[in-house]
């Protein structure tokens, strides 16, 4: 299966939001499960596993050792490429 690719979503009044088919596929997100959601400075990660907030620090300190980039370098990725996702989609 192709990876899924980023996409733009609104989040409705009430604060929900619908994750496009494709991608709760491939996460193998199920009507139900429960997902954490982890603040990561001006960005989100929503993952699939419910995982307490001490492993999910070590899980994001594993990423970026294994990557070799910085959490600084990462966070301007993430800005990089919601700026551009917003290009593509708004203007």
């Amino acid at each position: 299966m192709e990876a899924p690719k980023s996409v733009v979503r609104e989040i409705k009044a009430r604060g929900q939001l619908t994750i496009p088919k494709k991608i709760r596929e491939a996460s193998r997100l199920e009507a139900g499960r429960l997902v954490s959601i982890i603040p990561v400075g001006d960005s989100i990660i929503i993952t699939p596993n419910q995982l307490e907030l001490d492993e999910a620090r070590r899980e994001i300190k594993r990423i970026l050792r294994d990557s070799g980039l910085s959490a600084d370098e990462v966070l301007e990725g993430l800005k990089e490429e919601r700026d551009a996702l917003y290009k593509e989609s708004y203007e």
